[in-house]
């Protein structure tokens, strides 16, 4: 059955003990990593190395959300040097633009693109056994919520988007939404969500469970769960790092 690890769930920067936004998603022996912000990274390297990961998918060019793909770029450089070895080829990176020249611009001697084969987002990749249906979402800078899919099992992440309407057909009937939930009580805000959106997006998609990130460093999560829950019936969770869920 396919797996969704939590990597790290805090917006804008870490909370102590924490990692910013990142999951790891694996099926079939297929690793892909979804977002990589502060302080991801040493959590993915708890379960596999830097030349297991078989694809990388950011969502946009804000550091909470990519970050420490600058630190897997060094990995795959330089361990794969020390080791003589390394990966053939390079590892798949889907983004949209800019994602890859922000994170460029924090290495100054390495070239990712030796390391990193980028595919444009939004747009639909077969992704190993996965589909990955990227769209286009409202935020700060361009974003591509996303949604993958293998053996009609579907897990869709909204990422750091606010509402829009197509949220409804990235979450529409998924096994698992995960949700940006930045926003607590009556903050709204166009380019984030709130718990209570959240929860009202869930339920008009009809997605079977709901899981909550994102949160803004100090945010008392068990009230986004009951905000969330209160505009959504099915099973809402508070992501924390080290969470594995079956889905």
């Amino acid at each position: 059955m396919p797996t969704l690890t939590v990597l790290g769930t805090c917006g804008a920067w870490p909370e102590a003990e924490r990692a910013a936004s990142g999951f790891l998603v694996e099926a079939d022996g297929f690793r892909v990593v979804l977002d990589l912000g502060y302080g991801t990274l040493p959590r993915l390297l708890a379960h596999c190395s830097a030349d297991e990961v078989d694809a990388v998918v950011i969502t946009h060019g804000h550091p909470d959300h990519c970050a420490d793909l600058s630190g897997l770029g060094r990995a795959l450089t330089f361990g794969a040097e020390r080791a003589g070895g390394g990966r053939a080829g390079r590892t798949p990176l889907y983004c949209p633009d800019g994602v890859l020249e922000r994170v460029q611009a924090m290495e100054p001697s390495e070239d990712l693109r030796e390391v990193f084969a980028p595919h444009p987002l939004p747009g639909s990749h077969q992704v190993g056994p996965f589909r990955l249906d990227g769209m286009l979402l409202r935020h700060h800078v361009p974003h591509a919520g996303v949604r993958l899919t293998v053996s009609g099992v579907a897990v869709a992440y909204s990422g750091d988007a606010g509402p829009a309407a197509g949220l409804g057909e990235l979450a529409a009937g998924a096994q698992l939404f995960v949700a940006g939930a930045t926003l607590q009580g009556a903050d709204r805000d166009p380019y984030l969500l709130s718990a209570a959106e959240a929860g009202q997006w869930a339920a008009d998609a009809q997605a079977k469970r709901l899981l909550l990130t994102h949160f803004w460093p100090g945010a008392q999560r068990s009230r986004s769960v009951a905000e969330a829950g209160a505009t959504y019936d099915g099973e809402v969770l508070a992501a924390e790092e080290g969470t594995s869920l079956t889905l």
